[in-house]
């Protein structure tokens, strides 16, 4: 079983008082199978694809039962990350929240609710880490609201792609072709595209960490950050199209 936090607008002081109370009693988190985040990251997250899933968390709605938003966390997508970003420690106690995708909607708050709750489910001693998309707009405004720590842009990279697929995702197009030839990404990219096979840059992304732990384990993640840490960027969001609605699942009791 897994154990299983994007836009955010901040209300008014009345409004986030208004909301702080009632969220917990419209709303509950709960740890969710991996089968009930298929259908989630498939069709209705931008990405298309299901990542590395450790831990997934649902947003429930009290009334009805049913979930309205998920959460996941896996490995780390990047292994140099976790081999440097702390000098070497914490490898073993290193997640990525790789999905935040919830139905259109919901108060505000919700999305800052469902972050928070699934953070304090997770095993401790363990530092997060998560990405917003400059490519989608995002800024991540929701991690920025739940204290997160931002260290700039993801370093610069190139992807392979392919004339006439430039929708498709890297890592889509090498899972239609055949294993890699001698190790060569490349090369199986050719014998099957041949030169429509071009090399073009990866959009950047906002990286932020979250250190989870007691006061001391805490403080001891922060200082051996390598990253120096920025100040959180601003601009205007953009929203995908999350209209996709999932097959309705209930909270069984």
């Amino acid at each position: 079983m897994l154990f299983c936090p994007i836009l955010l607008i901040f209300a008014t002081d009345l409004e986030e008082s208004t909301m702080s109370t009632t969220i917990p009693s419209t709303y509950t988190v709960r740890p969710i199978e991996y089968d009930d985040c298929v259908q989630w990251c498939l069709y209705k997250h931008y990405a298309h694809r299901i990542p590395s899933i450790s831990y997934a968390f649902g947003l429930y709605d009290r009334e009805t039962l049913t979930l309205q938003g998920i959460i996941t966390f896996g490995v780390p997508a990047s292994p140099s990350l976790v081999s440097g970003a702390f000098g070497g420690q914490y490898k073993e106690n290193f997640l990525e929240l790789n999905r935040l995708c919830v139905n259109e909607g919901l108060p505000k708050n919700a999305l800052s609710f469902l972050v928070s709750q699934a953070l304090q489910m997770l095993p401790k001693p363990m530092v997060v880490v998560s990405y917003a998309d400059s490519a989608q707009n995002h800024h991540g405004y929701i991690y920025q609201a739940t204290n997160w720590v931002y260290t700039g842009l993801s370093a610069p990279r190139m992807d392979w792609a392919v004339k006439g697929l430039e929708g498709k995702h890297n890592r889509h197009l090498m899972d239609d072709c055949e294993e890699a030839e001698n190790g060569s990404k490349y090369k199986a990219l050719v014998k099957k595209y041949g030169d429509r096979v071009y090399k073009v840059e990866r959009p950047r992304k906002h990286r932020y960490f979250y250190f989870l732990g007691d006061k001391r384990q805490r403080k001891a993640m922060a200082k051996a950050l390598v990253y120096p840490i920025e100040k959180y960027p601003k601009g205007d969001n953009s929203r995908y199209d999350a209209s996709f609605e999932p097959e309705i699942q209930g909270l069984l009791f």
